[in-house]
C-alpha cells in the first residue's frame, strides 16, 4: 500500500509539473522549436534514419554471410536395406535384411557464402544512395512546410488577439454612445431610431467579438499542434503583429532570382528521375551472369549411444569449396519487356522533371506577384484606417451636435470596423506571402544531413 501511494504521488507530481509548463516564443524561436518537435518533422527525420539502415542493408547483402548448422538425429527405428543373399552364401534370388549406420548421429557445419559478381547488386547500391538523397530532400521540403505552417499559425494567433482587442474597444465606445444617446432620447431630444441604429451596431460588434474569441482559442490550439506540444499548453507570444508585419517588407525579394536546381521540389523530381533510371539499369543487369562462392567446414560423429559430449568420441571432419555461376540464356522476351517498361517510366519521369522546372518558375513569379500585392494592400490598409477613423470621428461630432443622422454614424462606424479588419488581415497576408516566396526560394536552407541523423538515432 505504501509503494502504491508513492507511485501515485509521483504520477500526480509529474502531471502537475506538465500542467504548469508554459512556453514563450518569438516567431523565429517558434520556428526553431517546431523544426525539432513538430510531429511531421520528427517522422521525416526517421525516414532518413530508415534510409540509412536500408543503405547498409543493401551493402551488407553483398558482403560475406556466415551461417552455422548443428543437427542431431536419433534413429529410433533404423531403416532396413535388402541385399542379395548370394553375398552371404544364400540362395540366388533371395535377399538378406541389413541395417546400416549407427543409431545416433550428430553434425556441425559452418558455411561462408560470398557474392562475387551480380549486376543487380551494383545497381542496388546506387539505388540505396539515391533513396537516401531523396529522403534528405523530402525532409528539407517538410521543414520548409513546417516553417511556413508555423509562420501562418503564429500570425493567425496575433491577428485573432488584435481583433479581440479592437472589438472590445469598439464595443466599449458603442456602449458609451448608446448610453448617451438613450439619455438624450429620454429627454426627447432625438429620435428612437438613433438608439436602435446604435443597438444594431452594438449587436453586430458583440457577435464579432464572440466569434473572435472562439477563433483565438482555435488559432492557439492549431499553433500548438504546429509546434508539436499539447493543445492546452499556455503559450506567450512575444512578437507584435504590427512590428512583425513591418519587418516582412523586403523589396529585395522581388528582385531575387531562382536557381531551379536549388528548389526542393525540383530536387525531389530529379531524385525520382534518377530512381527510374536505376530501375531500367536493374532490368538490364538481369541479363548478366551472376557468380557466387561458398566454403564450408563440418564435423560429424556416429554412435549407438549418446556419447557426443565424451572426450573419446571420434569426430570426422569435412570441408567443401564451391562456385555457382548462373547465366541467363532465354526468357521468351520477358527481360526485354521489363526493360522497355522501365524505359517508358524513365521517359515519364524526365517529362515530369521538365514540368516541375516550369512549375517552379511559375510558382516563383506567382509568389512575387502575391507578395507585391500584399505589400501594396498593407500600405493602402494603413491609409484607409486613418481615413476611416477621421470619417468616423467627424460623424460622431456631427451626430452629437445633431447635424447628421444615426444612419450616417452607423455607416461610418461600419466602414471603420471593416477598415480595421482589413488592416489586420493585410498584415497576416503580408507575413504569409513572404513565407511563401521564401519557401519557393528555399530561404533559409533547412537541410538535415544524414550525419546529423546518425548522431541522433
Amino acid at each position: 500500500m505504501k509503494n502504491y501511494l508513492i507511485i501515485l504521488f509521483t504520477a500526480l507530481s509529474i502531471s502537475a509539473t506538465a500542467q504548469k509548463m508554459e512556453y514563450s516564443f518569438s516567431l523565429e524561436e517558434a520556428v526553431t522549436f517546431a523544426l525539432d518537435s513538430n510531429y511531421t518533422a520528427i517522422n521525416s527525420r526517421r525516414e532518413i534514419a530508415k534510409a540509412l539502415q536500408q543503405k547498409w542493408e543493401t551493402t551488407a547483402s553483398g558482403l560475406p554471410q556466415v551461417s552455422g548448422n548443428i543437427s542431431y538425429n536419433n534413429n529410433i527405428k533404423r531403416p532396413v536395406t535388402l541385399l542379395p543373399a548370394e553375398i552371404t552364401g544364400g540362395e540366388p534370388g533371395t535377399f538378406v535384411p541389413v541395417v546400416f549406420g549407427t543409431k545416433q548421429t550428430a553434425n556441425a557445419v559452418a558455411t561462408l557464402n560470398q557474392l562475387i559478381f551480380d549486376g543487380s547488386y551494383l545497381v542496388g547500391l546506387k539505388a540505396a544512395k539515391s533513396f537516401l538523397r531523396y529522403s534528405e530532400n523530402f525532409n528539407e521540403k517538410t521543414n520548409l512546410e513546417v516553417r511556413k505552417g508555423v509562420i501562418n499559425a503564429y500570425g493567425s494567433v496575433l491577428l485573432s488577439e488584435e481583433l479581440i482587442a479592437i472589438f472590445e474597444k469598439n464595443k466599449a465606445a458603442l456602449e458609451k454612445n448608446l448610453f448617451e444617446t438613450n439619455e438624450i432620447f429620454k429627454n426627447g431630444l432625438t429620435e428612437e431610431e438613433s438608439v436602435e441604429q446604435l443597438q444594431l451596431t452594438l449587436l453586430d460588434v458583440d457577435t464579432q467579438l464572440s466569434n473572435a474569441r472562439r477563433s483565438a482559442m482555435i488559432a492557439r490550439q492549431m499553433f500548438n499542434v504546429a509546434l508539436g506540444i499539447d493543445v492546452e499548453t499556455p503559450v506567450t507570444f512575444t512578437d507584435d503583429l504590427d512590428a512583425l508585419a513591418m519587418r516582412q517588407v523586403s523589396l529585395e525579394l522581388l528582385d531575387s532570382n531562382l536557381n531551379v536546381e536549388e528548389n526542393v521540389d525540383y530536387k525531389i523530381a530529379q531524385n525520382l528521375t534518377e530512381q527510374r533510371d536505376l530501375e531500367m539499369q536493374l532490368e538490364k543487369s538481369k541479363a548478366l551472369p551472376s557468380l557466387n562462392a561458398f566454403i564450408n567446414y563440418g564435423t560429424a560423429a556416429n554412435s549407438d549411444k549418446f556419447t557426443f559430449l565424451n572426450d573419446n568420441q571420434v569426430w570426422f571432419q569435412s570441408s567443401i569449396l564451391g562456385f555457382s555461376l548462373n547465366v541467363p540464356i532465354f526468357s521468351s522476351g520477358l527481360r526485354n519487356a521489363r526493360t522497355q517498361r522501365a524505359k517508358i517510366a524513365l521517359d515519364q519521369a524526365q517529362t515530369e522533371l521538365e514540368e516541375t522546372k516550369q512549375r517552379v518558375n511559375l510558382e516563383l513569379n506567382s509568389a512575387k506577384s502575391n507578395y507585391q500585392f500584399a505589400i501594396e494592400k498593407y500600405e493602402n490598409a494603413k491609409k484607409n484606417i486613418d481615413l476611416a477613423m477621421r470619417i468616423e470621428g467627424k460623424n460622431q461630432i456631427k451626430f452629437t451636435e445633431g447635424l447628421s443622422t444615426s444612419f450616417d454614424l452607423r455607416q461610418a462606424q461600419t466602414q471603420l470596423y471593416s477598415a480595421q479588419q482589413q488592416y489586420f488581415q493585410s498584415m497576416l497576408d503580408l507575413i504569409n506571402s513572404k513565407a511563401e516566396i521564401e519557401t519557393v526560394l528555399n530561404t533559409p536552407q533547412l537541410r538535415v544531413t544524414s550525419e546529423e541523423i546518425k548522431n541522433r538515432y
